[in-house]
């Protein structure tokens, strides 16, 4: 068994600094959140401005447009905290910690939103596509 102060993961994925006693979840760790592979997602600045995304989380579907990806200004409808289009600034994916992949929607992770100085974090993203029109 691993002890704190070991720097070695152990087999459910948490992992001790060598100058911490406290345990961390690996995707929590700086290292392997920059080193991770990012598929199954899209980042907002590689799509067209006025393209549009559904995306479906655990509790909810959203259309996402995008006004400008470079910003990550988008309209996003759905949930129920958007029953109409909103102006809106998707500040990316998370898991719910301090990471954030900026202006990157992902299976998996929970989107961020901030409007109106607020911040609302959706459920994890199951689906996501293209909406053709």
């Amino acid at each position: 068994m691993n002890r704190p102060g070991d720097s070695t993961d152990t087999a459910i994925g948490l992992r001790a600094t060598p100058d911490r006693s406290a345990w961390h979840a690996s995707d929590t760790i700086l290292d392997n959140w920059s080193k991770r592979e990012w598929r199954d997602g899209v980042q907002v600045e590689s799509l067209a401005d006025l393209d549009s995304l559904c995306v479906r989380t655990e509790n909810s579907t959203y259309e996402i447009m995008i006004l400008s990806g470079h910003t990550g200004e988008v309209m996003v409808q759905g949930g129920r905290f958007f029953p109409r289009r909103t102006p809106v600034h998707l500040a990316g994916s998370s898991l719910g910690g301090s990471f954030l992949k900026l202006r990157g929607i992902y299976i998996g992770f929970n989107l961020e939103f901030q409007v109106e100085g607020r911040r609302i974090v959706t459920s994890r993203v199951r689906s996501i596509g293209m909406v053709v029109e």
